[in-house]
Order: structure tokens, then sequence, then C-alpha cells
């Protein structure tokens, strides 16, 4: 395993971690939920393939599943956003292309960059984990206020936590 590979897994558990034992009982205003494990699978690099992409998506989201007890929903959310993840990739590369070895963090990319790729994909989620934990529409504008003062919540930690990480500026 190489230092890349070494330094992912280290992340791994440290956002399954963080996950569990401080943002599980962490809940603004009884609606908004910061689910930051999802950051996890969005800072993956750009050049890894979409089946082992799938893969680490569900060992995450079952991983954060078995702690929420909460029957595969993370998982399905999680192996979902993994799947779209290159297709959206994809959709917004820039004109020449990325590098090789590019990242998809913000100080590499930019906020811009980095908010039209996240956002839509933590929206994605979101929309389907509670969705189907509502299991309909019938709550729908409750489901849809969880869904975006979550998004905005989880958003705001994502950005801080890019903010606060030590990495290569963006040239």
């Amino acid at each position: 395993m190489n230092r890349s590979g070494v330094i992912q897994f280290i992340l791994f558990f440290l956002y399954v971690l963080v996950q569990v034992l401080v943002l599980r009982n962490l809940v603004l205003f009884n609606s908004a939920f910061c689910f930051l494990y999802i950051a996890f699978i969005l800072l993956l690099p750009i050049e890894l393939n979409s089946l082992i992409l799938m893969f680490i998506g569900f060992v995450v989201g079952f991983t954060i599943d078995i702690f929420y007890d909460s029957m595969g929903l993370h998982a399905l959310a999680t192996v979902l956003v993994a799947y779209l993840r290159n297709y959206w990739i994809a959709t917004i590369t820039p004109q020449g292309g990325y590098d090789s070895s590019s990242s998809t963090s913000l100080m590499v990319n930019g906020l811009q960059w980095f908010l039209v790729y996240t956002l839509p994909m933590v929206f994605i989620h979101h929309l389907v984990l509670f969705f189907v934990e509502a299991s309909g529409f019938t709550l729908f504008w409750y489901t849809m206020l969880k869904v975006v003062g979550s998004l905005l919540f989880t958003m705001s930690v994502i950005i801080i936590l890019q903010y606060l990480s030590p990495q290569r500026r963006r040239s």
C-alpha cells in the first residue's frame, strides 16, 4: 500500500469516528443533521475506478449503518453518490481536463468548483437518505426541511474542514 492509500485508510477511520462519536448526537433545530462521512467519498482521487468507488461507498455507508442502526439507509445513499460521482466529475470537467493526480479538494480547485461539485452530490445523498427513511412523500415538506437544513449544516462543516486541512494551494 502506497502513501496515499495509507492516508485514505486513516482518513476513513477518522471520518467514521467523528461521525459516530461526535456528529451522531449533534442536531440543529431538531431537523438539521451533519453527515460528514460523505466527504470521504467526495474527496477521493478523481481517477478512482467506479466499481472501487462504489465498494468503498458501501463499506463507509454500511459502517455508519451499523452504528446508527439504520438498516442500510446510509449504504444506499452513499453507494448512489459513489455511482454518480464520476459522471458528475466528467460533466463539470474543465476544458483542459484534470491532472492525472488531481484532487477534488477545495484548495486545489477553488471554492466555486468545489461548491458546484459537492453541493449536488450532498443534496442527492440527503434527499435519498431522508425520503427512504420517511418511506414516501407523506411528510414531504418536513422531509425537505430536513434535507435542506442538513445540506447547509453538512456543507458548512465540509468547507470549514477543507479550509483547515493542510493541503497544497491552487496554482
